[in-house]
């Protein structure tokens, strides 16, 4: 045996978890990204999904993707940079910008490649990223490629990252990365306060608004739309794999900005251009976002409610005040031994277990779509209540 695959044949525990029977990951999907999806022929209540307004089986945006098929093809065959750009990724871009409300945006192949390229490339050796905490994982990433000094501020805590802000040197840049809504938590962050100190120490604010498209701000428009500050972010990302029911992301921001990414940011020059389909696809979403702004208030209203059920049935559900809702578990094999309780009785949901959080901290992630049912809401909370109960999580 080789000298990589010797050290490698030791990680074993994916082994180890299937062995004792509780693995929960690779699950296969039989079906399309519904409340309701197929697994081994079985129908399974999907709490586990990004689709936060369920539109991924959409008629509209399904023939949208078609029609894009049988105009451009099935792909580009290049990047952006190079022969991959179509008119209809300039029409995405100029849509996304205004959708925003930022003078213009840049679109990349997936969400992860515009926080690698564009958290890697704004800074230099002398200056500063400042991170919360618990930022996602494609920024901690970004910031692992940049020259500059990575600093973590405790999470949404204003008084940290002041504190952080205090000891760094005048005259360099200070680049603050958050996320809108924190993707595991499912709490918002607190962007007045984080505006007040970013205005206070000259920081620029970067805005990762994966799981805050489509789910606040006027028509989905995300977290500085809801905060009504807008013009104090500097750069608003966001992704096509949740709400927007597609594949890739965006960074949107001032031309200068833009500009300057558009022929510096490696993960976009050197990356095959997002497919036709995919940006046919979003273009199509944002029609039924804006048209259809009912499908925000009703994935609040099922929001609401199961929360209120969660709590109700004595559950730990943090800080959260979005469709992600966080049962916390707090120990590692409850929580991957009720996922596969659960799942044994049709209810799809997603652990969350150290070292992905601390051992401490670890939760079932329980996600809602616009198009769930509070029949199907009720069902998945009695099914979660009861193995819960039976494992000693609750009383």
């Amino acid at each position: 045996m080789r000298t990589l695959q010797e050290r490698l044949s030791k990680y074993d525990a994916p082994q180890k978890a299937m062995k004792e029977g509780i693995y929960p990951y690779f699950r296969e999907i039989e079906s399309d990204q519904d409340t309701v999806v197929k697994i081994r022929g079985k129908d399974v209540l999907m709490f586990g999904s990004n689709s936060y307004l369920g539109l991924t089986n959409h008629p509209a945006i399904k023939e949208a993707a078609k029609k894009a098929v049988d105009k451009y093809g099935t792909g580009c065959a290049g990047s952006r940079f190079l022969n991959g750009t179509l008119d209809i990724h300039i029409e995405l871009e100029k849509r996304l910008a205004s959708f925003v409300g930022k003078e213009e945006a840049l679109c990349y192949s997936t969400g992860f490649q515009v926080n690698l390229g564009v958290v890697s490339v704004l800074t230099g050796r002398s200056d500063y990223i400042l991170l919360d905490e618990l930022d996602h994982a494609s920024i901690i990433e970004g910031s692992r490629l940049s020259f500059s000094k990575v600093l973590k501020y405790d999470h949404n805590n204003m008084a940290s990252l002041e504190s952080k802000l205090r000891h760094c040197s005048p005259g360099t840049l200070k680049l603050i990365v958050t996320d809108g809504i924190f993707s595991m938590e499912g709490d918002i962050v607190d962007l007045p306060g984080l505006v007040n100190v970013a205005e206070k120490y000259d920081a620029t604010v970067m805005l990762d608004d994966a799981h805050s498209i489509g789910v606040i701000g006027r028509n989905g428009a995300g977290t500085a739309d809801h905060f009504g500050l807008t013009d104090k972010v500097d750069l608003i990302m966001g992704t096509f794999s949740k709400s927007l029911a597609s594949l890739g992301g965006f960074i949107a921001s001032d031309s200068y900005t833009i500009n300057y990414l558009r022929h510096n940011s490696r993960s976009l020059i050197f990356s095959a251009s997002m497919t036709p389909a995919s940006a046919a696809s979003v273009l199509a979403a944002l029609d039924i976002m804006e048209n259809e702004p009912e499908r925000i208030g009703r994935l609040w209203e099922m929001t609401r409610y199961a929360l209120k059920l969660f709590k109700q049935a004595g559950f730990d559900t943090g800080k959260s005040e979005t469709p992600i809702i966080p049962l916390f578990i707090r120990d590692n094999i409850k929580a991957l031994l009720l996922t596969k309780a659960l799942l044994a009785d049709g209810v799809f949901v997603n652990p969350v277990v150290s070292p992905a959080v601390p051992k401490e901290d670890c939760l079932i992630r329980y996600s809602l779509m616009a198009t769930h049912t509070r029949e199907q809401v009720d069902i998945s909370v009695e099914k979660i209540s009861k193995a819960a109960k039976e494992l000693g999580i609750i009383g």
